[in-house]
């Protein structure tokens, strides 16, 4: 199978780390009010990270997976944080998780969540993640979202690395303050700028930059 030789020959020469992108639907762009900004349409083929990386996992040794990005605002948390969980613990902590709130509107109303609200819901997003990585039983009052003594079992050896991806201050504001990296997906000189400007920001939040990958 292609993925397959693909996945390990990367890592036989030595690759660290394979990326997939997210998107459930792809959306037609045309007459749309507002416009769709994103660079993909329906024309584009996306295999489901989840499915794709617990397949890798089985098919190779010690490359990593991240997801660069996962639009998780559109996703069940706790659903995530168990596939998440489950794909680090079959391929031996080998995950990290690279989210961000997307741009795509009709695929956020397809799948029944909120486009307006994302941001917002993004940092509860990990903080609860977080929570249910590391306790057998969490008790979760959030505004967005509520657990009432569950949790997920097995649970993960660590705490999963989380990045963001993003292009905004917002974004980079958010991985300055809870996130343990960032993924930038621009050309060089503007993904230059965007470093310098994060590190800012990660010294303005009271953290150390070579904390934050």
């Amino acid at each position: 199978m292609v993925i397959r030789d693909w996945a390990q020959t990367a890592e036989s020469l030595g690759y660290s780390h394979i990326v997939a992108y997210d998107h459930v639907l792809g959306a037609v762009k045309r007459d749309r009010q507002p416009k769709l900004h994103g660079i993909n349409d329906e024309a584009d083929a996306f295999h489901e990270p989840m499915v794709l990386f617990s397949y890798l996992a089985a098919v190779t040794e010690k490359i990593e997976f991240a997801t660069g990005i996962l639009v998780l605002p559109q996703r069940q948390t706790a659903l995530v944080a168990k596939q998440v969980a489950q794909i680090d613990l079959l391929s031996g902590r080998r995950m990290r998780l690279g989210v961000g709130s997307g741009w795509n509107f009709v695929e956020y109303e397809a799948l029944n969540e909120e486009f307006s609200t994302k941001g917002k819901r993004l940092s509860e997003q990990l903080e609860l993640m977080r929570e249910l990585w590391g306790s057998q039983v969490v008790d979760f009052d959030g505004k967005h979202h509520r657990l009432d003594g569950a949790g997920l079992n097995p649970l993960p050896r660590r705490q999963i690395p989380i990045w963001f991806g993003g292009f905004t201050d917002a974004a980079f504001n958010r991985a300055a303050r809870i996130g343990d990296g960032i993924m930038l997906g621009g050309d060089q000189e503007s993904n230059l700028k965007a470093a310098k400007r994060c590190h800012e920001l990660v010294e303005l939040a009271g953290r150390e930059v070579r904390g934050v990958g």
